[in-house]
């Protein structure tokens, strides 16, 4: 994978609005518990996707992007708790759930080539 690729671009994007909403959360919200785990695997997907770029084996790539994948997962799922509990509004929830669900959508596709050619 190369280093100016769309899924590190896009997954460093997420992670910086991840972290504007960790602070409205904390600052606004007054929320600490849901917004951490927010937080951690929001962040966590672009780390992974970074990692994946210098990876060293194709087994080792396809293991890093895995990684992010299930963290793109669970953060689309902290944020649905989030707004299915009224802590983020509709139009704060619509927009970064999408930006979130196209990193999975990238995320499996990545995988699944992957996955095939290591069989």
């Amino acid at each position: 994978m190369k280093e100016d690729n769309v899924v590190a671009d896009k997954s460093k994007k997420f992670a910086l609005r991840i972290i504007k909403l960790y602070y409205y959360l904390c600052n606004e919200k007054k929320e600490y518990i849901l917004s951490k785990q927010l937080l951690r695997s929001g962040t966590s997907i672009g780390a992974n996707v970074k990692e994946s770029v210098r990876a060293q084996s194709k087994a080792d790539f396809y293991s890093k992007l895995n990684i992010a994948l299930k963290e793109s997962s669970e953060t689309e799922y902290w944020l649905e708790l989030l707004h299915e509990s009224n802590i983020i509004d509709e139009v704060a929830f619509n927009s970064i759930y999408s930006d979130c669900q196209e990193l999975i959508r990238i995320l499996v596709s990545i995988t699944k080539n992957q996955r095939s050619s290591l069989d």
